[in-house]
């Protein structure tokens, strides 16, 4: 049985991406029943840039303006005002495959639907245009092959979800500026476990561009980890790796025997060997300069993402221990 089905979507300042966005969703084999975007306090013309879409297009779009809303915030605003049963969840700048909402939609409705489902994820993959991007979305970024369906914690550019659902946990935390989506998952999975998977309800999203974006996206996943005390052991590693380990490694190198800088080598080439088993099939068309730069590429973004991850983690550390024992803090 079909169910009515709204789109939901975050924008700000991304008057030159959405388009990609909009055509994608135009071109969708299975359209929404509506289109609820909320823009954050937009300061170019992404607002009339929807709207004039909407009217050339036909599309069923609503633009809600929210100024000064976080993601969490103007995610719930756009959930809130919509009036379908299911929630399908993206971001702007991404680009829709014409599947995606079918595959996402198709565990809810249909004669073999089943009334448990409450959350389907989605997936997503890199969307490079250059060496440098193609390296960052195999460092940063799991393939299919790297997926558990049944740990996979989808992010919202491409999940789906029953309107109650969003109800019964809270909405998104809207505390959290940076890592939202990752709580909002925790708490979903808690009432209903596992979630079915559409692997072929993919969105396609363009990496950072260079150093400077990356480490500051990360810097901001890593203080949203901190405020949401998240993955600690993830993070306690790579302080003893950077900080104890590797220091330590070198300095036998020197004052012992340069042996031990076999064994420094040894964990570096372990540390990279996904990125770069990632990055083969994605290089197929690349001439070979662009394949060494990518290579290249490789090593330096993995040590400028942890960098950020150990600035940026106490950061949020702080905050959460500033605001210890408010209740908008206890998730868990």
């Amino acid at each position: 049985m079909p169910v009515r089905v709204s789109i939901i979507a975050t924008v700000k300042n991304e008057e030159g991406s959405v388009r990609r966005l909009l055509d994608s969703l135009a071109a969708q084999t299975r359209q929404p029943d509506e289109l609820v975007f909320v823009d954050g306090g937009s300061a170019d013309k992404t607002v009339k840039v929807l709207k004039r879409y909407a009217t050339e297009s036909g599309l069923p779009l609503r633009v809600l303006v929210c100024p000064d809303t976080n993601i969490s915030q103007g995610r719930n605003a756009a959930i809130a005002a919509a009036r379908g049963d299911v929630i399908a969840s993206t971001d702007a700048g991404v680009r829709l495959v014409p599947i995606w909402l079918e595959e996402l939609v198709r565990p809810f409705e249909g004669e073999t639907r089943e009334d448990s489902v409450n959350v389907v994820s989605g997936f997503f993959l890199p969307d490079p245009q250059s060496a440098f991007e193609t390296a960052m979305g195999a460092t940063v970024l799991p393939a299919l092959a790297d997926i558990d369906p049944n740990r996979f914690l989808p992010s919202s550019r491409s999940v789906a979800f029953q309107k109650k659902a969003w109800q019964e946990v809270g909405g998104y935390p809207e505390w959290l500026d940076y890592c939202e989506d990752l709580i909002f998952d925790f708490k979903l999975r808690e009432l209903y476990g596992p979630f079915p998977f559409a692997p072929r309800a993919i969105a396609y999203f363009r990496p950072r561009s260079n150093l400077k974006a990356f480490f500051k996206q990360y810097y901001r996943y890593a203080r949203g980890d901190g405020k949401a005390d998240l993955w600690r052991k993830r993070h306690a590693v790579r302080y003893l790796t950077y900080l104890l380990v590797t220091p330590l490694l070198l300095l036998l190198g020197f004052w012992r025997n340069p042996l031990w800088w076999l064994l420094l080598l040894a964990g570096a080439a372990v540390y990279l060997w996904t990125p770069y088993r990632r990055l083969r099939p994605m290089m197929a068309d690349y001439g070979w300069l662009d394949k060494v730069r990518a290579i290249l590429w490789v090593p330096i973004i993995r040590v400028v993402g942890d960098i950020a991850k150990m600035i940026g983690y106490p950061a949020g550390w702080l905050w959460r221990l500033k605001h210890k024992g408010k209740e908008r803090v206890k998730w868990r």
